[in-house]
């Protein structure tokens, strides 16, 4: 009985050592990242765009091709790995309260920014008032109402603001031509009436003492136009101390990335953030343009993009391509 009770855990043993091993080799190193895996990964997630919508409350967006599919990473190194339609532009959306709330933040300091705001995450849309009525104040920089604060706060008159955001993206990105749309601006100022109202009461309350000349200006930054192979390279900037994958050191703060990242950690994907944290759990930030930036924490970054959306106003394809990247390369911060 024992030599058969030995060999039977002889067996069970060597049975479980070469389940890990063969575990261990599907769960593959970020150094490893491949255009080949992108390909398996975008394509084995294609279909899933028939399941969302595109945003279509603001005309101009509800014309994006919803088959068009974009996936991107810049590895440790700063090297591009994309597929798909990685030259089809889209508009940034919220993706660009990002960079707006570095700027606000370098020029007045992060204490001076959030006595206006809060840290707090939110089960409750992008386009929410949420508690503008009852606190006075938005409950973080990723939702519109702190969004459209966070760029009041960025100092000049007229358009400067907006040209600071622009700028900021060109250098991020290593791409001076960047541009944002004129057609889309302009649709979302003639539509964008529940962020007005949210800019008024902010406005009734002190916290904004400008004028509409400032909300223009989030609407503009809304509208700045890239690629996915923009969003990795913005990804890989605030996973690595805000230094450009190109090893340009100019704006190195670990402080401020660690800001940022914590914003996208808890509020980028809005009241689907924490399930996001749970299953992802990296830092993002998605749009309603149909793309989604990723950081990944001292390694890289990622740009997807899809144009329909789901409920929560987040890409269907991208999240999915995002998730299997995060389950293949074991990337989640937890």
């Amino acid at each position: 009985m024992n030599k058969v009770y030995r060999s039977k855990s002889t067996m069970i043993a060597a049975f479980l050592l070469v389940g890990g091993s063969l575990y261990a080799q599907q769960s593959k190193s970020f150094k490893e990242i491949s255009t080949r895996d992108l390909t398996t990964i975008m394509e084995k997630n294609r279909s899933y765009y028939e399941s969302g919508k595109v945003a279509d409350y603001i005309p101009e967006l509800g014309k994006m091709d919803p088959k068009a599919l974009a996936l991107a990473v810049v590895d440790e190194k700063g090297k591009i790995h994309s597929v798909g339609d990685i030259n089809k532009k889209f508009t940034m959306q919220s993706i660009s309260k990002t960079i707006a709330l570095m700027l606000a933040v370098m020029e007045n300091g992060e204490k001076t920014v959030f006595e206006k705001m809060g840290y707090y995450g939110t089960d409750k849309p992008f386009n929410h008032f949420a508690n503008l009525e009852t606190m006075g104040k938005p409950l973080n920089p990723m939702m519109n109402a702190g969004a459209i604060l966070t760029t009041s706060l960025i100092s000049g008159s007229g358009q400067l603001p907006f040209d600071k955001i622009l700028d900021m993206v060109r250098y991020i990105t290593n791409n001076p031509t960047l541009d944002y749309s004129r057609i889309v601006y302009e649709s979302e100022k003639e539509t964008g009436h529940r962020n007005r109202g949210m800019f008024h009461i902010m406005k009734n309350v002190g916290l904004i003492s400008g004028g509409e000349e400032q909300l223009d200006n989030y609407f503009r930054q809304c509208s700045i136009e890239l690629t996915a192979e923009d969003l990795a390279k913005i990804g890989y900037f605030f996973a690595h101390q805000c230094i450009r994958f190109d090893g340009d050191k100019r704006y190195k703060d670990a402080e401020m990335s660690k800001l940022i990242q914590s914003q996208m950690l808890i509020a980028g994907m809005y009241e689907f953030s924490g399930e996001y944290a749970r299953t992802v759990g990296l830092p993002s930030k998605s749009g309603v343009g149909g793309g989604i930036v990723v950081s990944v924490p001292q390694q890289g970054g990622i740009g997807v993009f899809s144009a329909p959306l789901d409920s929560h106003g987040n890409s269907v394809v991208g999240y999915r391509m995002i998730l299997d990247l995060a389950k293949q390369y074991n990337l989640g911060v937890f």
